[in-house]
């Protein structure tokens, strides 16, 4: 396990130090991280918790970090001697990987002494804001290609080794059934695939002698490549005799791969082929640059294709650079015990937080069992039935539910610095993400002008936001 405790902005350092010389080190801050909203995405796919807790329980500032610290000449020397016995003490809750999270909602909620807290912010935003956003991008892509599976094919066009090697475990977690990167398989004991390269087929004397190899070292896993020269007139005709090859000797052949050219046109013929042939349980697997607004007009012209392989537009999060994932100070609890909400108010409304110390919910319809709506209320904050569901904006727009099911979603991670909640496999996250997605109705999940899901405020957090908002101190 790498250590990260120097993944950090030097701000984060600065104004710890402020705190510690100021005698504000037994001041408990309460942040939340959450996302604003991005144009693109109308949910997100929550993901990077087990790196987070990772990077929490291994924080040590080693003897080289600490020299190095010292050479920098901002931080006093008091300070740097805290450091050296520096460790995590408070308290964190978060969503689980995989549950489906809306703008403004707390992701995840650090409570602990002001230092520690300031101090998790960067490290935080950087694990979670990636990995959700591939996540999130991954889910797209899933819903869009519906029936058909979804390998992520990424790594070569990640920015850098972590984005491909996290990338791929998000990617599972938002709905991808495979990856190519070998590294992560192991890692994260996910499904590989591969199937055949451009390279091998041209250093062969023709296409057919290469898949003729190819088969030979493949016979129960042979999915062949066929738009190096020719799909249809060369490709797909080669493949076929190799397959019928292959059936005569009692092997089953997986399919082809076409990687150029029209997807929709090419897959139609190409199944048609197969089709008249015999293989019609061969499938067509699809890459080159694909995402889920081009599956979606696949669709549409009625595209046969089984499998995905999404790479680029998929490992970058293409059309959206960053997930916008922030890190607010919502309550402050002074040695004394007396707590003072707080809140970012801003000149721009949209980047103002919810303040206090609170508690997120998920809202079902009893008769459907469908999401209806979430709940943001503070924490120790009665949900009474019936339940009146209030615009967090529009006041007047409600909605009252007299039965309904509902589920706290933030979970205590850590208690007093120590670890309370076990990280479950990967594969059982992407399960509970499949599961909780098929929950929402489908107009949510639309990628193009998506119905707007209904995220509340309960009366005792909107009471609070509005007091604040209207006793500005400055």
């Amino acid at each position: 396990m790498r250590n990260l405790t120097l993944l950090t902005d030097l701000y984060q350092l600065m104004m710890m130090n402020g705190y510690f010389k100021s005698g504000r080190n037994e001041t408990v801050g309460v942040f939340d991280l959450f996302f604003r909203p991005v144009q693109q995405f109308n949910y997100a796919v929550a993901a990077g918790l087990a790196q987070a807790v990772e990077y929490i329980e291994s924080l040590k500032f080693t003897k080289a970090d600490i020299e190095y610290l010292k050479s920098l000449n901002v931080l006093d020397e008091n300070f740097i001697q805290y450091l050296q016995g520096f460790s995590f003490t408070g308290d964190v809750y978060s969503v689980e990987e995989g549950e489906i999270v809306f703008p403004g909602e707390p992701i995840l909620t650090v409570r602990a002494p002001l230092c520690e807290a300031q101090f998790l912010e960067t490290a935080l935003l950087n694990i979670i804001n990636h990995q959700t956003l591939i996540a999130s991008k991954a889910s797209r892509i899933a819903v869009a290609a519906d029936k058909a599976k979804v390998i992520e094919f990424g790594a070569r066009r990640a920015q850098g080794p972590d984005a491909g090697i996290y990338g791929a475990r998000a990617a599972i977690i938002g709905g991808c059934q495979g990856t190519s990167n070998v590294l992560s398989g192991k890692m994260f004991d996910i499904d590989v695939k591969g199937t055949q390269s451009h390279s091998f087929i041209m250093t062969y004397n023709s296409e057919l002698e290469a898949f003729r190899k190819f088969a030979e070292c493949y016979p129960d896993n042979c999915l062949l490549l066929v738009d190096t020269y020719d799909t249809l007139k060369s490709g797909v005709p080669n493949a076929l005799k190799v397959f019928a090859e292959l059936r005569e000797k009692g092997r089953r052949p997986i399919g082809i791969r076409i990687d150029s050219g029209d997807l929709a046109y090419l897959s139609k013929k190409a199944r048609e082929m197969l089709d008249e042939a015999g293989f019609t349980d061969a499938i067509i697997f699809a890459s080159n640059d694909i995402d889920e607004n081009l599956i979606e007009q696949l669709k549409l012209q009625g595209a046969k294709i089984d499998l995905y392989g999404v790479g680029t537009k998929l490992i970058t999060g293409a059309g959206v650079s960053s997930l916008g994932g922030v890190y607010k100070l919502s309550a402050v609890e002074e040695a004394n015990g007396s707590v003072r909400n707080v809140m970012k108010i801003s000149d721009s409304l949209f980047k103002a937080n919810n303040p206090g110390f609170k508690n997120l919910f998920r809202i079902y319809d009893k008769e459907s069992r469908m999401a209806f709506a979430d709940l943001i209320t503070l924490r120790g904050e009665e949900i009474p039935k019936p339940l009146t569901l209030t615009h967090p904006v529009e006041r007047y727009k409600t909605s009252v539910l007299a039965d309904y099911e509902i589920r706290p979603m933030l979970k205590q991670i850590f208690k007093a610095g120590k670890r309370v909640y076990k990280i479950p496999p990967l594969l059982e996250s992407a399960a509970f993400a499949k599961a909780e997605k098929a929950r929402f109705w489908e107009e949510y999940k639309r990628t193009a002008q998506p119905h707007i899901y209904k995220v509340n405020l309960s009366d005792g957090l909107y009471a609070l936001k509005q007091k604040l908002l209207n006793s500005r101190t400055y």
